[in-house]
């Protein structure tokens, strides 16, 4: 787990405060790539070895399949986890979004979602390509509805679309400016990005986003970035928040062992 941590603090800069006790850590879009998944957890804990926290929640920030190769074993242990301990809260990005509208029927959706990384994520739920490269899209929608898993539509249509403490706001996108909490839409927290990005105004809070790729974090006055492009980069982000500071944990794929994924995560019942 060499070389995994790195620390981006700017001394003398004042931070806004988590505003509870503990600490949050915010992942950045997995997109189906279970060895980062799976090393960001023993990194996360790790860190909590390094520095010991009583309470701590730790938070995907949407977009956890399509893309990469194994979205579906993802959604496996991601489910096992949360069943086991509510310290994981996990945000609905747009992937899911057209993974579950594809789902309920929508022919279109289903081919726009197959397109753009729903093919990595159907292949890893059991479809040979070729055949879902030829098929249909009224077919496709059949084929998800037959072999998609229940539990796993049902774990996903249960994310949040908008999770705040203290001065933080974490979503999946971002938040329409000048637009209160409570007024924002769900397809602007999924999908938003350039009125988003380049606003340079205040939100209400420092808005912890994934979404959009920058090669490192983009750490703003007003917003934090952390999505850094997992599925093709094979790098993962995450920041760790608590009172008022933070730092930043990147885990990368190199030198991954697949022994990796049998280890238990007892650092998460620990606390």
């Amino acid at each position: 787990m060499r070389n995994l941590f790195k620390r981006i603090l700017k001394p003398g800069r004042t931070r806004p405060s988590l505003g509870v006790e503990g600490r949050v850590y915010a992942v950045g879009d997995v997109h189906g790539r279970f060895d980062l998944f799976v090393r960001m957890l023993h990194a996360i804990g790790q860190d909590i070895s390094q520095r010991p926290t009583n309470a701590f929640r730790i938070v995907f920030l949407g977009d956890l399949i399509d893309r990469g190769p194994q979205s579906a074993k993802i959604i496996t242990l991601a489910q096992a986890l949360a069943q086991c301990t509510s310290k994981f809260r996990f945000l609905k990005g747009n992937h899911e979004e057209l993974f579950l509208r594809a789902l309920q029927g929508e022919v279109r959706v289903a081919e726009f979602f197959y397109d753009i990384g729903g093919r990595e994520t159907l292949i890893s739920y059991g479809l040979d390509p070729a055949t879902g490269d030829s098929m249909p899209s009224e077919e496709l929608v059949e084929w998800m509805q037959s072999n998609v898993p229940s539990d796993h539509v049902e774990f996903i249509s249960g994310f949040s679309d908008l999770i705040s403490s203290g001065k933080y706001i974490f979503v999946h996108a971002g938040l329409r400016p000048n637009i209160s909490l409570d007024k924002q839409s769900a397809t602007d927290l999924r999908w938003i990005r350039s009125e988003f990005l380049q606003f340079q105004g205040d939100f209400p809070g420092i808005v912890v986003h994934g979404h959009s790729i920058t090669r490192e974090v983009e750490e703003k006055s007003n917003r934090i970035g952390l999505d850094t492009g997992a599925y093709f980069s094979g790098k993962l982000t995450a920041v760790a928040l608590e009172g008022d500071e933070r730092h930043f944990i990147s885990v990368s794929a190199e030198g991954w062992d697949e022994a990796e994924q049998e280890e238990e995560f007892s650092f998460i019942f620990g606390n």
